[in-house]
């Protein structure tokens, strides 16, 4: 089951169209990651969130692998923020964070516990 906001994202951009997000690590900014991710993107509501969005299944594949990534639009570089004001049709003062990557949560494995009570 997906987690996150990939369908109350306030907006999204193609990972193709994000290439200056990448490497996440060398961005001169807070970068979160992991749990803390988590954390951010469940305390921020999804039309405040701008999502790295797949165009491939090569991307796809990409963002699924991913460490869950939060980071605060506040926070960017001026530069950054030019380059992603310039792929989005609304005003980056009503953003709060840019999640790339997804989590998926614990599910029951269905065809194996149709068998536990045999």
């Amino acid at each position: 089951m997906l987690n996150g906001h990939f369908e109350s994202a306030g907006a999204s951009i193609e990972y193709g169209d994000a290439g200056f997000l990448f490497p996440v690590d060398e961005l001169d900014a807070t970068v979160l990651q992991y749990r803390d991710a988590q954390l951010a993107v469940d305390d921020v509501d999804g039309s405040d969130v701008i999502v790295v969005a797949p165009t491939s299944l090569a991307t796809s594949y990409f963002l699924t692998q991913h460490a869950l990534t939060a980071i605060p639009v506040d926070n960017l570089p001026a530069a950054v923020l030019t380059q992603l004001a310039d792929e989005l049709d609304r005003s980056l003062d009503t953003f709060e964070l840019i999640q790339i990557g997804k989590w998926n949560s614990d599910s029951t494995n269905r065809s194996l516990a149709e068998f536990a009570d045999a």
